[in-house]
Protein backbone atom coordinates (compact mmCIF):
# COMPACT_ATOMS: atom_id res chain seq x y z
CA UNK A 1 0.00 0.00 0.00
CA UNK A 2 1.43 3.60 -1.21
CA UNK A 3 2.59 5.71 1.62
CA UNK A 4 1.94 9.02 0.07
CA UNK A 5 1.92 13.33 1.15
CA UNK A 6 -1.21 14.97 0.28
CA UNK A 7 -0.54 19.05 -0.98
CA UNK A 8 -3.56 20.81 0.90
CA UNK A 9 -5.17 21.97 -1.83
CA UNK A 10 -5.20 18.52 -3.17
CA UNK A 11 -6.95 17.58 -0.16
CA UNK A 12 -9.51 20.28 -0.15
CA UNK A 13 -10.52 20.13 -3.20
CA UNK A 14 -11.41 16.16 -2.31
CA UNK A 15 -13.48 16.66 0.82
CA UNK A 16 -16.53 17.59 -1.30
CA UNK A 17 -19.00 14.81 -2.70
CA UNK A 18 -19.90 16.88 -5.44
CA UNK A 19 -15.43 17.62 -6.53
CA UNK A 20 -14.05 15.44 -9.08
CA UNK A 21 -11.43 14.62 -6.89
CA UNK A 22 -13.95 13.18 -4.36
CA UNK A 23 -12.10 9.81 -5.17
CA UNK A 24 -9.49 11.01 -3.34
CA UNK A 25 -11.10 11.36 0.46
CA UNK A 26 -13.39 7.96 -0.48
CA UNK A 27 -10.31 6.01 -1.01
CA UNK A 28 -8.45 7.25 2.13
CA UNK A 29 -11.63 6.53 4.74
CA UNK A 30 -11.39 3.16 2.86
CA UNK A 31 -7.88 2.97 3.59
CA UNK A 32 -6.05 2.11 0.38
CA UNK A 33 -3.62 4.03 1.15
CA UNK A 34 -1.30 5.72 3.94
CA UNK A 35 -1.53 9.27 4.53
CA UNK A 36 1.35 10.78 5.71
CA UNK A 37 1.23 14.20 7.78
CA UNK A 38 3.09 15.99 10.86
CA UNK A 39 1.03 18.23 13.23
CA UNK A 40 2.40 21.24 10.75
CA UNK A 41 0.46 19.67 8.55
CA UNK A 42 -2.74 18.74 9.91
CA UNK A 43 -2.74 22.62 11.61
CA UNK A 44 -2.43 23.73 7.78
CA UNK A 45 -5.22 21.44 6.94
CA UNK A 46 -7.51 22.35 9.69
CA UNK A 47 -6.93 26.32 8.86
CA UNK A 48 -7.20 25.71 5.20
CA UNK A 49 -10.46 24.09 4.99
CA UNK A 50 -11.93 25.90 7.89
CA UNK A 51 -11.20 29.40 5.54
CA UNK A 52 -12.74 27.76 2.34
CA UNK A 53 -15.48 25.25 3.67
CA UNK A 54 -16.29 26.59 7.28
CA UNK A 55 -15.53 25.51 10.52
CA UNK A 56 -18.56 22.76 10.78
CA UNK A 57 -16.66 20.90 7.78
CA UNK A 58 -13.22 21.37 9.19
CA UNK A 59 -14.12 19.58 12.52
CA UNK A 60 -16.30 16.96 10.61
CA UNK A 61 -13.06 16.36 8.56
CA UNK A 62 -10.66 16.53 11.25
CA UNK A 63 -12.31 14.34 13.40
CA UNK A 64 -12.67 11.67 10.45
CA UNK A 65 -8.26 12.39 9.38
CA UNK A 66 -7.53 11.99 13.54
CA UNK A 67 -9.15 8.51 14.20
CA UNK A 68 -8.16 6.95 10.44
CA UNK A 69 -6.20 3.76 11.58
CA UNK A 70 -4.14 4.33 7.62
CA UNK A 71 -3.04 8.39 9.01
CA UNK A 72 0.45 7.98 10.09
CA UNK A 73 1.73 11.10 12.12
CA UNK A 74 5.32 11.52 11.31
CA UNK A 75 8.36 13.44 13.00
CA UNK A 76 10.45 15.40 11.10
CA UNK A 77 14.16 16.09 12.28
CA UNK A 78 15.91 17.50 9.74
CA UNK A 79 14.40 20.97 7.23
CA UNK A 80 15.56 20.34 3.88
CA UNK A 81 14.62 23.38 2.34
CA UNK A 82 13.82 22.40 -1.02
CA UNK A 83 11.06 24.41 -2.21
CA UNK A 84 11.18 28.02 -2.31
CA UNK A 85 8.01 28.50 -0.99
CA UNK A 86 9.25 28.24 2.82
CA UNK A 87 5.80 26.98 3.21
CA UNK A 88 6.05 23.86 1.36
CA UNK A 89 8.79 22.59 2.94
CA UNK A 90 7.09 20.84 5.22
CA UNK A 91 5.56 18.63 3.06
CA UNK A 92 8.76 17.42 1.38
CA UNK A 93 10.53 17.15 4.68
CA UNK A 94 7.50 14.73 5.78
CA UNK A 95 7.61 13.12 2.72
CA UNK A 96 11.36 12.26 3.53
CA UNK A 97 11.26 11.67 6.78
CA UNK A 98 8.17 9.01 6.28
CA UNK A 99 10.14 7.42 3.01
CA UNK A 100 6.76 8.37 1.26
CA UNK A 101 6.37 6.95 -2.12
CA UNK A 102 5.39 10.54 -3.69
CA UNK A 103 3.62 13.82 -2.86
CA UNK A 104 0.61 14.20 -4.80
CA UNK A 105 -0.13 17.92 -5.73
CA UNK A 106 -0.51 20.50 -8.37
CA UNK A 107 1.16 22.85 -7.39
CA UNK A 108 4.23 23.68 -10.15
CA UNK A 109 6.39 24.44 -7.44
CA UNK A 110 6.96 20.77 -6.07
CA UNK A 111 7.95 20.14 -9.28
CA UNK A 112 11.82 20.69 -8.99
CA UNK A 113 11.36 17.67 -6.37
CA UNK A 114 11.53 15.28 -9.45
CA UNK A 115 14.90 16.86 -10.20
CA UNK A 116 16.57 17.08 -7.09
CA UNK A 117 18.89 14.00 -6.74
CA UNK A 118 18.86 13.85 -2.90
CA UNK A 119 16.83 13.11 -0.89
CA UNK A 120 14.34 11.44 -3.71
CA UNK A 121 11.25 13.00 -3.69
CA UNK A 122 8.79 11.98 -6.24
CA UNK A 123 5.81 14.38 -7.08
CA UNK A 124 2.56 13.15 -8.99
CA UNK A 125 -0.39 14.37 -9.82
CA UNK A 126 -4.21 13.06 -9.30
CA UNK A 127 -4.06 12.08 -12.86
CA UNK A 128 -1.58 9.67 -12.23
CA UNK A 129 -2.32 9.06 -8.44
CA UNK A 130 -5.13 7.48 -9.50
CA UNK A 131 -3.69 5.37 -12.54
CA UNK A 132 -1.10 4.10 -9.64
CA UNK A 133 -3.93 2.97 -7.23
CA UNK A 134 -4.99 0.77 -10.51
CA UNK A 135 -2.15 -0.77 -10.92
CA UNK A 136 -2.09 -4.11 -9.30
Amino acid sequence: MFRIVLDTNVLLVSISSKSRLHWIFRKLVAGEFFLCVTTEILSEYAEIIERHIGEEACIATMGVLENLPNIVLINTYFKFQLLNDEDDNKFADCAVAANADFIVSHDKDFKILNSVSFPKIQVVDTVTFATLLMTP
